[in-house]
């Protein structure tokens, strides 16, 4: 393996570049694909995040765009990522590393106005970074023209599986020209991503670094039992973030989108500093809150899975799966967060007693036995105002229905004090029939209706019989007869 980039084949902008942003050293990956992506051969690359794969693509392409110059709306090259923030992490380094060139780039993610990122298309763009159902909308719409792509990057293949994104990815390989070349990335190979590739790749070179499903061994990882009941694993987790003497940063993932809210919320109120990001928020808010934990203004950040690929933040120092990962792939993901570089770090995983089946399936994936953390010491109990904010969010959760119900404050008042009857004023008693004052009996009996003496027949003195009233316009008074 070469000692240094200089011996890939990069051109010396690149290598200025990337000396100039204080890397000496090419990882397996990048030592592995650079040549063969130069010599223009289509690529299987397999490798644990936080190996630079990202760099394995993104250097040797700026080398081969170089000669040529890009025309409007049909961009040189195209790269296929399954999130925002991979895309724009995929455009932060292509900033880095071609900062000595004049390229330009297009960014197409959802949340910006398309009127922006048109005037990029209109302009020309030699790279193009896209999420699959933006760069559909655009095409449809006519900004685009795919014919004059010669490179293809496919990255985090197997996340794009699992978001269900193969259709538009297969949609887009018929797009686009046949002869060109493809890179195809993944941590992961499952049989849906193999037949993928035998599809759209030419006789590619495949370069598997590290056996598939494995772990980083420089990430510690550990296993902790808690109980089933929300609040007592959040006070397990509270626990567990005080007790990590090396905790510089960590971020904790939960499955649900609910929960990561619920999460950072129960974390704020605890004095934690601590931010969330999850696919419902809008792409401003997700940006400000991934600065705000890489520059360190967040020690905490709680993520669903939105998080879990490519997401290139070096210093973390600890991951926590909150919840137990559903899908086995996940947790390697997940964790994969800190230990990169080389760097150590520490994973810690908190399972419930429901959560056996997929702690199996993880083991099983690999391959080896996540060794379980003892709480010696650390009381998980959760406090009383956290059960009682837990029992009111499900009351409310479970019927709207009802009458107003005490804040969990006063319920907790109420519930600890003397259970002793409040004193009440007695009633007056209502005076006897025989007893109630005469005028108000006089007034009684003139409110009452007088019943009217019944007529007889043939006897009214009205024109109209007696079935009917008067009309009212006959007994207005008449000035002239």
């Amino acid at each position: 393996m070469p000692e240094d980039f200089s011996g890939l084949g990069l051109s010396a902008k690149v290598t200025d570049a990337v000396a100039a942003a204080g890397y000496t050293k090419p990882t397996e990956i990048q030592a592995q694909a650079i040549p063969h992506v130069l010599e223009k051969k289509d690529i299987i690359g397999i490798a644990q995040t936080g190996t630079g794969k990202t760099a394995s693509f993104v250097l040797p392409m700026l080398t081969l765009l170089e000669s040529g110059r890009a025309r409007a709306r049909m961009p040189r090259t195209l790269i296929l990522e399954p999130t925002r923030e991979l895309a724009a992490q995929v455009a932060e380094n292509f900033e880095k590393y071609g900062k000595n060139h004049r390229l330009t780039m297009a960014l197409l993610i959802g949340g910006v106005s398309f009127e922006d990122q048109n005037k990029v298309l209109d302009r020309g763009a030699d790279v193009l970074i896209a999420t699959p159902g933006r760069m559909l909308d655009q095409f449809e719409r006519g900004r685009i023209l795919l014919t004059g792509v010669d490179i293809l990057v496919i990255d985090e293949a197997d996340r794009m599986l699992d978001m269900g994104f193969i259709p538009d990815i297969e949609r887009i390989c018929g797009l686009l020209p046949a002869r060109r070349q493809t890179l195809f990335f993944s941590a992961t190979m499952p049989p849906e991503i193999q037949k993928l590739t035998n599809r759209f790749l030419r006789d590619p070179i495949k370069i598997e670094v590290a056996r598939q499903n494995s772990t980083a061994e420089t990430i510690d990882q550990k296993l902790v039992k808690v109980s089933n009941k929300p609040e007592e694993k959040r006070a397990a987790l509270r626990a567990l973030i005080r007790g990590e003497k090396d905790l510089k940063n960590a971020i904790i993932f939960c499955n649900r989108k609910r929960d990561v809210a619920t999460l950072a919320r129960s974390l704020q109120r605890h004095g934690f500093s601590a931010g969330a990001l999850h696919g419902d928020m809008d792409q401003k808010s997700r940006m400000e809150t991934l600065d705000a934990f890489k520059t360190d203004k967040l020690k905490l950040l709680i993520a669903s899975d939105v998080a879990a690929r490519g997401l290139d933040i070096p210093a973390v120092s600890h991951v926590f799966n909150f919840d137990v990962p559903t899908h086995a792939e996940d947790y390697i993901h997940r964790i994969g967060r800190t230990g990169r570089a080389g760097r150590s770090g520490v994973s810690i995983t908190l399972a419930a007693p429901s959560d056996g089946k997929y702690l199996d399936a993880i083991v099983k994936l690999i391959q080896r036995d996540i060794p379980v953390m003892k709480l010696d010491g650390i009381v998980i109990e959760a406090p009383a105002d956290e059960r009682a904010s837990e029992s009111g969010e499900r009351r409310r959760r479970g019927s709207r229905t009802r009458g107003p119900r005490l804040k969990p404050e006063a319920a907790e008042t109420a519930e600890t004090a003397p259970a002793a009857k409040p004193h009440r004023e007695p009633r007056p008693e209502r005076p006897r029939q025989e007893e109630r004052p005469r005028h108000e009996e006089r007034s009684r009996q003139e409110e009452r209706p007088v019943p009217r003496a019944p007529r007889e027949r043939g006897k009214s003195s009205s024109p109209f019989g007696s079935d009917g009233p008067v009309p009212a316009f006959l007994l207005r008074p008449s000035s002239t007869r």
